[in-house]
């Protein structure tokens, strides 16, 4: 059977990330995505020139009917924006232990434009990653989430993936993409192991929608029953070959996304 796999994030109309990227990368990865839009940007390649919020009220009355009529498999919350919000989303997934929640904390755009309210940071913390299976930072949403100084090396990248399982997910996933280097090493801890998915970085701009693809897909493959370990090498996988790709689109000026389909259209160049 099919899984279902239900997005909470914001809309990007360049298509690159926020719901956008989570829709192509479920299908990319083969589960059924739904979406529920907590804000509407103005932004493309270039960055973000306007943020309009979905009332808190009616994110959860999204949220609402998609569990009245849809079996949802697993959940990805993205960009939250604002400590109502976040606190709205708490709510209608309050009662949801059975399924699998994954929480990325998209807080600034990739062109450096912030998704965050400032009062949002703390509801994230306290209402909304304690009900995370899985947090899927990179190194500066890490440091926030923690009040500490990004980590600059493997073994601070370590310490702080399992300082962040005392704020309450099951699993950690620090994305190690902003090291210098020409690697990219992401680490999970899962309350018992640190473990290690290297990947080299690839000579592109074209890097928007990383973070958002990575979680969407994690959450796909833990969906589809792959073990935690076995799902992010697989997340890696497909990321790094999406970014890998990316060159072969020609979509705006500025960082472009990554090619989510690089997979499955093997004869398009």
């Amino acid at each position: 059977m099919i899984k279902n796999v239900l997005t909470i994030a914001g809309s990007d109309p360049s298509g690159g990330a926020g719901i956008q990227a989570d829709l192509k990368a479920f299908a990319a990865n083969g589960v059924y995505g739904m979406a529920v839009l907590t804000a509407l940007t103005a932004q493309n390649t270039q960055g973000v020139t306007g943020v309009e919020l979905v009332p808190p009220l009616f994110v959860k009355a999204q949220i609402d009917a998609v569990f009245a009529d849809v079996r949802v498999d697993a959940i990805k919350i993205g960009m939250i924006a604002t400590a109502d919000i976040a606190r709205a989303v708490a709510e209608a997934l309050a009662d949801r232990h059975d399924i699998p929640i994954f929480v990325y904390p998209g807080m600034v755009a990739i062109g450096g434009a912030p998704l965050f309210q400032d009062d949002a940071m703390e509801a994230l913390r306290t209402a909304l990653v304690p009900l995370a299976t899985v947090l899927t930072p990179n190194l500066p949403e890490a440091g926030r989430l923690l009040q500490r100084p990004e980590a600059n090396g493997r073994e601070e990248m370590g310490d702080q993936a399992r300082a962040l399982a005392i704020l309450g997910p099951d699993i950690a996933l620090v994305k190690g993409g902003h090291l210098e280097g020409q690697e990219s090493p992401d680490v999970l801890w899962d309350g018992q192991t640190l473990h290690w998915f290297e990947g080299a970085r690839a000579a592109t701009k074209n890097t928007h929608g990383t973070g958002c693809t990575l979680s969407s897909t994690l959450a796909a493959q833990l969906a589809k029953g792959l073990a935690p370990s076995d799902a992010a090498t697989e997340a890696k996988r497909y990321v790094s070959g999406a970014i890998a790709a990316a060159d072969q689109q020609a979509v705006g000026h500025g960082h472009g996304p990554v090619h989510h389909f690089y997979d499955l259209w093997k004869d398009k160049t």
